[in-house]
Parts: structure tokens; sequence; C-alpha cells
């Protein structure tokens, strides 16, 4: 029996890299998915079978988000889960450079995207006796980089809703928790179109040396949308090789060789 067994699941952003992966993941566990996207998700949806299904979505857009949880509860009879992976980068500009327009539109898709799924959604979980929501943060909504300030501050913003949202939502046996990813490998997040040999040899100084791959950001939400979870909420589970736990110094024993 899968881990997922008998659960339908959103999973936003699904056309490609971890959306896509943690869809594949997800059906293998038994679960039925709705794979959604501004891009086109059908490839995904195919390869899956039929215990997927795949919707265009925009989700800054809230009558969008209204027809797409009205249709996977009319599809599949309930929705469980919901992954909020859906998101958009910001490369370049320093904080003095930004346009007003770079804010919004970041702040649009990673953080008023999650709100509304969590608001559209959430009421079918609650009718149907509780669920499990996962939001893709990012490490940079827990420490600081230069250049990317909107992308930045819509992934703090989205830490903050992910805490409320499971405070207001665990009595009503809705869990939401959120995954932090490192540098991950996929169109995203490698512009350049580098090869996985190039990108891990600039991993040399983390804990874990080598570049994260989609699966191991599927792999947790996977564990957060299963019942393995289930005393968690409101947690943050970080996916980043160790990036965030230090740094080495060579004046001290235990560094890198």
């Amino acid at each position: 029996m899968g881990r997922l067994e008998g659960k339908v699941a959103i999973i936003t952003g699904g056309a490609r890299g971890m959306g896509a992966e943690t869809a594949r993941q997800f059906a293998a566990q038994g679960a039925r998915v709705c794979v959604t996207d501004i891009l086109d998700t059908t490839p995904v949806a195919e390869e899956i079978g039929a215990a997927a299904m795949a919707m265009e979505h925009d989700v800054a857009d809230e009558s969008r988000w209204q027809s797409v949880a009205a249709e996977v509860a009319r599809r599949f009879g309930r929705i469980d889960i919901l992954v909020n992976n859906a998101g958009i980068v910001f490369w370049g500009g320093s904080i003095l450079e930004i346009e007003k327009a770079d804010f919004d539109r970041l702040y649009n898709v990673n953080l008023l995207g999650a709100w509304l799924g969590i608001k559209h959604v959430a009421p079918h979980m609650i009718r149907g006796g509780g669920g499990s929501i996962v939001n893709i943060c990012s490490i940079s909504g827990m420490t600081a980089i230069n250049g990317i300030a909107p992308y930045a501050a819509s992934k703090w913003a989205l830490r903050g809703l992910s805490k409320t949202a499971a405070m207001e939502l665990g009595p009503k046996k809705v869990r939401v928790n959120a995954i932090f990813p490192g540098t991950v490998n996929t169109e995203m997040g490698n512009v350049a179109k580098e090869s996985t040999e190039a990108l891990n040899a600039r991993q040399t100084g983390l804990p874990i040396p080598r570049i994260g791959e989609p699966i191991d950001i599927a792999q947790a939400s996977l564990f957060l949308a299963s019942d393995e979870s289930a005393y968690m909420t409101g947690a943050e589970i970080v996916v980043d090789g160790g990036l965030t736990a230090g740094f080495y110094s060579s004046a001290l024993p235990g560094g890198i060789e």
C-alpha cells in the first residue's frame, strides 16, 4: 500500500522541475494528482496516466483557483493535499535599482498565489476531515543574498504565511508545513544550462557536496503530505545540502581537507 493511497493532491508549478517530480512521486505512492501550471502540464499528466489530470493555472488569478479546486473535487471526490510549488525568480538588480513592478510580479506569484491556494483549497480539506498543505519556500527566506531582494522578500513572507496558516488551520485538522530548498538543478535554478558535473563542482564547500535534484525536494514533500508527519505543522524543513548549517574555518579542526 502506497504512502498516499486514496489521497488527492493539487501540485502547482507542475510542468517541470520540482513540481513535475513531486507529481510523479505522489502518484507512485497511490495518490491521484492534479498538475497545474501556466505552462502545459499535459505531458506530465499523460506520463503518470489515469491517476493524473492537467489544468492550466495562473496561481495569481483567484477565479482560476476557485475553478481548479472545484474541478478537482468534482473529478476525484475530495482534496487532501496541496503543494504550493509554483514560483518565479528574480535575477539581478540591486536594492537601489529594483522597480516596483519587480516586487509586484514576485509577490503576486510567490506569496499571493500560495495564499489563494490555501484560501480556496483548505475548505475542501476541512469538509473531507483534514489535509496537508506544503509550501515550497527557499533558503532565501531564511538568509540573505544580494541582488534578489524581491524573491527573498516574497519567500520570507511565505514563511510567515505558513506559520499563521498552521496556527489557524491546525484545529480544523489541516496541517501546513514549509520546505526550504537550496540550489536545485532545474530549468529555473540552472539558467545557464550547465552540466550536473559542473554544478556539483561548485558545491565542494557544502557538507553534502553536490547540487540538489528535484527528487530531493519531492521526497520531502512526500513525507509532509503523508500521515508519517501527522504530528507536524508549522514546521520548516531545510533541504540544502547543509548550506545554511554554518561555515567551515580553516583555523579549526574538522574542516574540509
